[in-house]
């Protein structure tokens, strides 16, 4: 499912046009956007939470040269289900 075909679902079943239904599913992306980008975490009951993971420096190898490299830290999106949803997935 691609976005288009989520906004697409979420007409259909709430019921509401296809422009309501976009600024709605773009609105709750922007707000676990916004709350990552502040490092917080978003939790949806039921669904699951996505979080701020941090990376460490290390050090890496470039494949082509051989040669070491340092990666620098980062930080990266995560997502972690909630129990309903992977037993949902698991039927």
């Amino acid at each position: 499912m691609n976005k288009s075909t989520l906004i697409e679902t979420v007409s259909k079943s709430a019921d509401i046009k296809k422009g309501a239904a976009e600024a709605a599913v773009n609105a709750v992306f922007a707000a676990i956007q916004a709350a990552l980008s502040e490092g917080n975490e978003v939790k949806i009951a039921g669904f699951g939470s996505f979080k701020v993971k941090e990376r460490k420096e290390r050090t890496g190898r470039n494949p082509r040269t051989k040669e070491e490299i340092v990666v620098p830290a980062s930080k990266t999106p995560a997502f972690s289900p909630a129990k309903a949803l992977k037993d949902a997935v698991n039927k």
